[in-house]
């Protein structure tokens, strides 16, 4: 007889695991570290199911160490996780209140959910970078702004400039090794960059996702991204649609810029107009044509064609 599923729920920090062992129990607590979470591990019956939130790199170890166990792991969006707990009525917010509300939300939708999977050596290391990348393009935008509209004479600050420019050449240098190093992802990068919008950086997280992930269709891809618009209707009234946003950040950001550049082209700039008479605000239209072009990515991943701008332009009535 098949003994049922015990639905382990843990609130990750740096320093801790605070552990549910299903809904009711008591929570324990475990060191954040290999050498502790592997003794836990081998207390845990098999037939356990293990969730915790994305928390950046702190959940990492846990997952991965899970994972190699044999355990089937699952990694929660926290938003899902917050507004699941707000549901409840959760009158305290603890650690350990909180990994009882992650175990009986994974006792309620483990079915729904797709379990973790580890990265390969090759895409965990593009995806350090590409985190890495964006985190840094990020700060240089926020230096940018803290001298403007003041006196810069006498603040060098072109040479910190400077600087930022030459580690962000040194990343793209780096992942631009890491894919070539893969014959079948660089081959697939390749065709990736033949989508009009999308260069070196968004083929690269596009390569890093789509090696490590099957998405049964381009739907299931734009979920995923978080880009997928979400009604807020009632009877008649047809409420302002909103992302989910409950993908990758990065994600999101790149397809969105990928939008931007796309709309700039001579391909597809009959298809940004199109979208913007059909009434959809400037910033709308670059989301709707990045994942429009998100869908395209799937496709171009998975065939052996090239990109066909004349498949996207509205037809003329």
């Amino acid at each position: 007889m098949q003994e049922s599923n015990l639905y382990i729920g843990v609130d990750v920090s740096k320093a801790e695991l605070v552990i549910a062992l299903g809904p009711q129990r008591r929570p324990c607590s475990v060191a954040n570290d290999a050498a502790s979470i592997n003794r836990w591990l081998r207390e845990v019956p098999a037939h356990a199911l293990i969730a915790m939130e994305s928390t950046g790199r702190y959940h990492a170890l846990l997952a991965y160490l899970a994972s190699k166990a044999g355990f089937k792991v699952f990694v929660l969006n926290a938003r899902d996780v917050f507004f699941y707990a707000r549901a409840l009525g959760t009158r305290a917010k603890t650690d350990g209140v909180d990994a009882g509300v992650i175990a009986r939300y994974l006792a309620e939708h483990h079915a729904q959910l797709h379990p973790w999977q580890p990265a390969s050596p090759l895409q965990q290391r593009l995806q350090d970078l590409l985190t890495r990348r964006a985190q840094v393009a990020t700060h240089r935008s926020a230096l940018r702004q803290v001298f403007t509209d003041i006196d810069k004479q006498g603040i060098e600050t072109d040479k910190l400039q400077e600087a930022f420019d030459a580690l962000l050449h040194s990343i793209d240098d780096q992942v631009q090794a890491l894919i070539t190093s893969d014959v079948q992802m660089s081959e697939r990068c390749e065709r990736l960059r033949t989508i009009t919008g999308i260069g070196p950086q968004t083929s690269a997280v596009l390569a890093t996702l789509l090696s490590r992930f099957e998405f049964a269709n381009s739907d299931a891809l734009v979920a995923y991204s978080g880009l997928d618009p979400r009604p807020n209707d009632s009877g008649t009234k047809r409420g302002r649609r909103r992302l989910s946003k409950k993908g990758p950040a990065l994600l999101r950001r790149q397809m969105y810029l990928t939008g931007m550049s796309a709309s700039h082209s001579k391909a597809l700039k009959p298809l940004y107009q199109s979208i913007l008479a059909r009434g959809f605000a400037t910033t709308e239209a670059f989301v709707i044509l990045g994942r429009k072009l998100l869908r395209v990515a799937l496709a171009v991943w998975n065939g052996n064609d090239v990109f066909d701008p004349t498949r996207l332009v509205p037809k003329t009535t």
